[in-house]
C-alpha cells in the first residue's frame, strides 16, 4: 500500500516538509511534532480565510477534499507561537580611526561570524571616513558577541552598538507602522494582539479614519522582529512596516502639530569622534 504524504511547513511562507499519513488517512500530531517543536495542530488557507483541521485522538484529521487539495502549516499555543525570533540588526560602530577602510573592518569582525554587510561612511565631496561605519551578522549569537564587549581596531577603541539605541532604544525603534487597518479594528483590537508579542505602551489610531495605525512597544528588540511581515487580525491581513520620520510627521500632522513643531536634535553620532573631527564635518540631523 503506498504512503500518502501531507506538505507542511512552520508558517505559511516557510519551506515545507512532507509527512507521512496513516493508513486511516490521517496524520499523527507526534508526526507533526517531531519536525516542529510545540506545534499543536494545524491550518490551511481557503478561499481567503484560515481554517484549522480537527484533531481527535492526537490525530489531525484531513479535510473533507483530501490532503492533496491544500498546503498546510503549524498552528501553536498562542504564547509560542506569537513569541518574536530575535533578528540581526545594522549595528553602527562608534570611534573608526580615520585611516580604517571596509576590509580592515571585515578582517576584524569576521572573527565573531558571518558578515552581510561591512560600510565605513565617507563624505561624499572628499572620500575621507567620518569615523563611523555599519555591520550586519548573519546570525544573532554573532550580533550579540559584538555587541557584548568593547573593540580594539588599528590601535583605537572602538564601540558598537544598535543604531539610535540608548537605554533600550529610541522611540522611533520602539514604533511600527500598521498598514491595510479597517474601520473595524480598534486600538483595543491591536493592543490586544501585538501584546502576544511585547509589552505594548501606546496605540495610535488616527481620527478621522486613514487606514494606519502606529503601535509602540517597551522592547525595539520586538518591535523591529516584526517589521516585514503580514498579520491577520480579526480577519484583516495587515502589514506591519518601520515608522519612518515621514510617516512620523504624518501622525504629527494629525495630531495638530506643525512640520517645524516635530521634535528634532542637532548632534554628533555618540562617541564618533574619538578626536579631532575633519574641519569639513557637518552634524546630522536625526529624530528622536
Amino acid at each position: 500500500m503506498s504512503i500518502e504524504y501531507v506538505v507542511v511547513s512552520e508558517g505559511e511562507h516557510d519551506e515545507p516538509i512532507e509527512l507521512p499519513a496513516e493508513e486511516d488517512g490521517s496524520l499523527l500530531l507526534s508526526t507533526v511534532a517531531a519536525q516542529f517543536a510545540g506545534a499543536s495542530g494545524l491550518k490551511f488557507r481557503a478561499g481567503g480565510r484560515l481554517r484549522g483541521l480537527r484533531l481527535a485522538d492526537e490525530r489531525v484529521l484531513p479535510p473533507a477534499d483530501g490532503w492533496a487539495a491544500h498546503r498546510y502549516f503549524c498552528a501553536f499555543p498562542r504564547a509560542a507561537e506569537r513569541a518574536p525570533r530575535p533578528r540581526c540588526s545594522d549595528l553602527i560602530v562608534l570611534g573608526l580611526p580615520w585611516k580604517t577602510g571596509e576590509d580592515a573592518v571585515r578582517d576584524y569582525f569576521a572573527a565573531f561570524g558571518e558578515l552581510l554587510m561591512v560600510q565605513v561612511k565617507r563624505d561624499a565631496k572628499t572620500g575621507l571616513s567620518k569615523g563611523f561605519g555599519f555591520v550586519k551578522f548573519a546570525e544573532y549569537e554573532a550580533q550579540l558577541r559584538a555587541l557584548g564587549r568593547r573593540h580594539m581596531i588599528d590601535g583605537r577603541w572602538c564601540d558598537v552598538r544598535i543604531p539610535n539605541s540608548k537605554d533600550g532604544g529610541s522611540a522611533a525603534d520602539r514604533k511600527v507602522f500598521v498598514g491595510r487597518c479597517t474601520e473595524s479594528l480598534s486600538a483595543d483590537d491591536l493592543r490586544e494582539y501585538f501584546g502576544a508579542f511585547g509589552q505594548v505602551t501606546d496605540v495610535f489610531v488616527p481620527r478621522p479614519f486613514r487606514a494606519f495605525s502606529f503601535v509602540t512597544f517597551l522592547d525595539p528588540e520586538v518591535a523591529q522582529s516584526l517589521c516585514g511581515q503580514d498579520h491577520i487580525i480579526k480577519g484583516v491581513s495587515v502589514n506591519i512596516s518601520t515608522a519612518s520620520p515621514k510617516r512620523e510627521r504624518a501622525r504629527s500632522a494629525l495630531l495638530g502639530w506643525g512640520v517645524l513643531d516635530a521634535p528634532r536634535v542637532f548632534s554628533w553620532p555618540p562617541d564618533a569622534w574619538a578626536h579631532a573631527a575633519p574641519p569639513d564635518a557637518k552634524p546630522y540631523l536625526k529624530y528622536e
